[in-house]
């Protein structure tokens, strides 16, 4: 089993920055790759980012934008979501995800998940 805590949340103002940390633990070695999705209210699972755990593959989703990077610190086994500019349209739940075979932007195929992150931007 694999477990994710993200941190990094909390409530800004229209053009400000934040970086979501999620620190994986259990069976890390298992982990292939891992990523963000975002979930506004109302709104379905958004992929923003995934990185595989060798930080060799990067891959942006429709939901990412300038001023959004995703990094990986293999040694500390946390992925970072540094996210600048940040508009109200950004309001979600952050959530952080791990696939243990794959690399992709598809949410059905994360087997783990944390429990999210709560960003919120006031204009």
């Amino acid at each position: 089993q694999v477990q994710l805590v993200e941190s990094g949340g909390g409530l800004v103002q229209s053009g400000d920055s934040l970086r979501l940390s999620c620190v994986a633990s259990g069976r890390t070695s298992s982990i292939y790759a891992m990523g963000w999705f975002r979930r506004a209210p109302g709104k379905e699972h958004d992929f923003v980012a995934a990185i595989t755990t060798s930080g060799g593959h990067i891959d942006y989703g429709d939901a990412a934008k300038d001023g959004l990077t995703i990094s990986s610190d293999v040694a500390r086994n946390t992925i970072y979501l540094q996210m600048n500019s940040l508009e109200p349209e950004d309001t979600a739940v952050y959530y952080c995800a791990a696939d243990s075979v794959r690399f992709s932007r598809g949410f059905l195929n994360y087997d783990y998940w944390g429990q999210g992150t709560q960003v919120t931007v006031s204009s």
